[in-house]
């Protein structure tokens, strides 16, 4: 599963990485971002790739409930990401790419042994690009247009399968296009190369939310 990541890059950096248009946007680091919190999201809803502010947690449009009732739909498995009630109409018609610094999983030594967080980031230290779902709903409540996203995970690949046995699908530049379009399916849904990551334990502060300023929190400890 992937349920803490950050965003701390300029417009610039992800507005090239990813093809985006539109204004500038004045985008604050993030370093413990957690489910139901806004999160930057690349996605094309008029065949252009825009950066926009989502909620993170899918709430499909057919939903009747609240936000608040929402199950857990802030990652989606990729082996039943198609069939899902909440996610297939988005897996077919509104994919997503949600960009990101790094990602924390916690290790735990067995039953009992307090887990020890571990940050997750590109060797090279470019964006990672996670495949994700986009929804828009109708807040009952509100009547407000909601926008919320969900990340896809799938298997660890063998650098994080000693930390964790998931991971968030990441997507190389050459494969944007298909994704975003609906051209690639569940194909492109695999773990990353084993070269591509590189992790080290950090502070147990990040287990607690009300943070995402913090950049000490990437921080290696011993």
């Amino acid at each position: 599963m992937c349920g803490r990541f950050t965003q701390a890059y300029t417009w610039q950096e992800v507005r090239d990485f990813f093809d985006l248009i539109g204004s500038a946007q004045n985008l604050e680091p993030r370093y413990n971002i957690a489910p139901t919190q806004q999160i930057d999201v690349v996605y094309t809803p008029d065949d252009t790739r825009l950066l926009a502010s989502m909620r993170w947690g899918l709430i499909p449009p057919w939903w009747k409930k609240t936000a608040k009732e929402t199950p857990s739909t802030f990652n989606a498995r990729a082996e039943t990401v198609a069939e899902k009630p909440f996610f297939r109409s988005a897996f077919k018609r509104q994919r997503c790419i949600i960009p990101a610094s790094g990602f924390y999983e916690w290790f735990s030594a067995g039953k009992g042994q307090p887990k020890q967080p571990h940050y997750i980031s590109a060797k090279d230290g470019s964006p990672l690009s996670f495949a994700g779902l986009w929804s828009r709903w109708r807040d009952i409540e509100t009547d407000e247009e909601v926008l919320s996203a969900t990340i896809i995970v799938t298997n660890a690949n063998e650098t994080l399968r000693p930390i964790h046995d998931r991971m968030p699908v990441i997507l190389e530049p050459d494969s944007f296009k298909a994704w975003l379009s609906g051209k690639a399916g569940t194909e492109l849904l695999a773990p990353a190369a084993d070269k591509k990551l590189t992790s080290w334990p950090v502070s147990t502060r990040v287990n607690k939310t009300g943070s995402a300023d913090d950049a000490s929190l990437i921080v290696a400890v011993n």
